[in-house]
């Protein structure tokens, strides 16, 4: 298992999101699949990791993101699961509507391309921050319990 809680929670907010967007109904019994399917793997991942089944080392993988800080300013995360979880599903959906934009880049006015591409980067930048602040607090939890 590569991933953390963290990047679960991630696919999870896109799943949901993708069903939102979605009226064909064979699409959304195939996200209501996935839903299903990543909610069950994050509760055996957070059964494995209490019970010790997860090394402790495997509960985090900093995006370590590298860029230049000057320009991108990128809000901090702070607050419980939850609050975090919430940053996490409204920057997705913030990113969804984004990359909307992408899709008919042609349409997007000559001057405001730019400000599409940063805003892209800039919420994946909060995107990571959001997968790394989840995947701490649940380390730190875990560590401290043991």
């Amino acid at each position: 298992m590569a991933e953390t809680l963290g990047m679960l929670c991630d696919k999870l907010t896109i799943v949901k999101l993708k069903q939102y967007h979605s009226e064909d109904t064979i699409r959304l019994q195939s996200l209501d699949n996935q839903c299903e399917l990543l909610k069950k793997e994050i509760n055996e991942f957070i059964t494995n990791a209490v019970s010790g089944q997860i090394p402790v080392e495997r509960l985090t993988f900093d995006s370590n993101k590298v860029f230049k800080k000057e320009g991108n300013d990128v809000k901090e995360v702070v607050g419980n699961f939850g609050e975090v979880f919430y940053q996490l599903a409204d920057v997705n959906c913030q990113l969804w509507h984004e990359q909307e934009k992408v899709y008919e880049f042609e349409q997007v006015p000559m001057e405001e391309k730019d400000l599409v591409v940063k805003q892209l980067a800039i919420l994946n930048l909060q995107r990571n921050k959001c997968i790394d602040a989840i995947n701490i607090m649940f380390f730190k939890l875990i560590t401290e319990s043991i």
